[in-house]
Order: structure tokens, then sequence, then C-alpha cells
């Protein structure tokens, strides 16, 4: 018997770029897309209204 005790692992939060890339792999494996425009799309958007702020 082993007596290691488990060490808990920490959570690191995903960077805007890894959602991004992400969101945008995910979308082009269902619309055959090139994931690199989707990726651009969004960066594009997200310049657009960056000025707003969510309440």
């Amino acid at each position: 018997m082993s007596n290691t005790k488990k060490v808990p692992v920490g959570y690191v939060k995903p960077s805007r770029t890894d959602i991004a890339r992400s969101v945008a792999t995910s979308t082009a494996v269902e619309t055959g897309q090139p994931s690199a425009r989707i990726e651009a799309s969004l960066e594009e958007v997200r310049k657009k209204f960056a000025h707003l702020r969510l309440a």
C-alpha cells in the first residue's frame, strides 16, 4: 500500500486568445471554413466594440 497523498491541482484561467482560438477552431470544424478566417473575424468584431462595456 502506498501512502501518497493526492495533491490538489490548481485551476488556470484560459486567456482571451485561448478562448478565441477554441471558438474559431470549433466553428471551423462545423462550418468547413478556415479557422484563421474565423479567428480574424472574431478579433475584428472585438476591436470594433472594444469601447463598449457590459452592464
